[in-house]
């Protein structure tokens, strides 16, 4: 359920630009060679010094569209690409989405995660979205076309998968993600006022996220199973700007890896809807659902493809976007 309580004093939006969260969902897919054990999943460095692997393990999880490890718009507790084999820092890894979420409109996402420590991820992203008709139908033909959204984030890996010889225990991971998006104050200006009057009254905002993630490795193939909560004052993720108010929201995903480097996966992403509408031209954000499939090309690259229902987006509905990406680590 949403709970509006918590006031902050970061504001945050969530553009339904998320739709690209389908593809993310896809990224996470990239789990498919967890064939493994969960704690192998998360990578030779999560196993003690003396046991880990001379080769590279596979590319996961994936980068959502907000620069963190996950699927499409929903995360992981798994860290991106940390230190292997004695390194004292790990390597890097970039990755590039594209949504087309209709009526002229696309969300371009460009990710880049750092994992200097096994238990910690540092990533950011540069979030596009494209107005398409929506200065026209807002009366201000003259507006910028696009929106962005630039994304820092800092997550911490609390407990390791399998951690303390307990096979039961989760991966479990916080973050805070810093938000910033230079657009709203021009947009505001243009529309008279309309958003701040509506509730959207700043230009960024801090997510507080906590996810835990258990992969089953007792069903005929390998299942993952990853559940978050959300305290968030952006409305779409922060493409339209942000509130006054924190929300409590809840996310998650399952990915199943039907072979090696082939995977499904299928992502929730509710949505806090924490402004007033403005007739057509600002519709309320729903909550958002992607199914995904992802490839594993090698121990570096990723592709996936998606599809995902995503509800009102600004002046349009979003029910049936499709996207792709892919991430490449080093």
């Amino acid at each position: 359920m949403k709970a509006n309580h918590l006031a902050g004093n970061h504001r945050a939006q969530r553009p339904q630009f998320l739709n690209h969260a389908v593809l993310l969902a896809v990224l996470l897919a990239g789990l498919p060679r967890a064939s493994a054990t969960a704690q192998e999943t998360n990578t030779a460095a999560a196993q003690p010094p003396d046991q880990k692997t001379a080769e590279k393990g596979p590319p996961l999880p994936l980068h959502q569209i907000e620069g963190n490890g996950g699927i499409f718009s929903t995360l992981s507790a798994y860290i991106v690409n940390p230190p292997r084999n004695g390194e004292i820092v790990g390597r890097p890894a970039v990755g590039f989405a594209f949504v087309d979420i209709g009526q002229g409109r696309n969300l371009e996402a460009f990710t880049v995660t750092e994992s200097p420590w096994s238990r910690v991820e540092l990533g950011f992203a540069l979030d596009r979205l494209d107005l398409g008709d929506l200065p026209a139908a807002a009366g201000v033909p003259n507006l910028q076309d696009e929106v962005d959204l630039y994304n820092f984030n800092g997550r911490v890996q609390i407990l390791k998968e399998g951690e303390f010889d307990q096979k039961w225990l989760p991966a479990i991971t916080a973050g805070a993600h810093f938000k910033y998006n230079d657009t709203r104050a021009e947009l505001d200006k243009a529309l008279g006022g309309a958003l701040t009057a509506i509730g959207v009254k700043h230009d960024d905002g801090v997510d507080f996220t906590l996810y835990g993630s258990k992969m089953l490795t007792f069903l005929p193939r390998p299942v993952l199973v990853e559940l978050g909560g959300r305290a968030t004052e952006a409305a779409h993720i922060g493409l339209l700007g942000f509130t006054s108010d924190y929300s409590f929201v809840f996310e998650g995903n399952v990915v199943v890896f039907v072979t090696d480097s082939i995977a499904l996966a299928a992502e929730y992403r509710q949505k806090p809807n924490d402004y007033t509408r403005i007739g057509e031209v600002i519709k309320p954000e729903d909550d958002w659902w992607t199914i995904d499939a992802a490839y594993v090309v090698n121990s570096h690259l990723t592709l996936a493809a998606g599809y995902g229902h995503f509800g009102g987006i600004l002046n349009h509905e979003a029910n049936g976007v499709w996207g792709i990406t892919t991430k490449y680590e080093f």
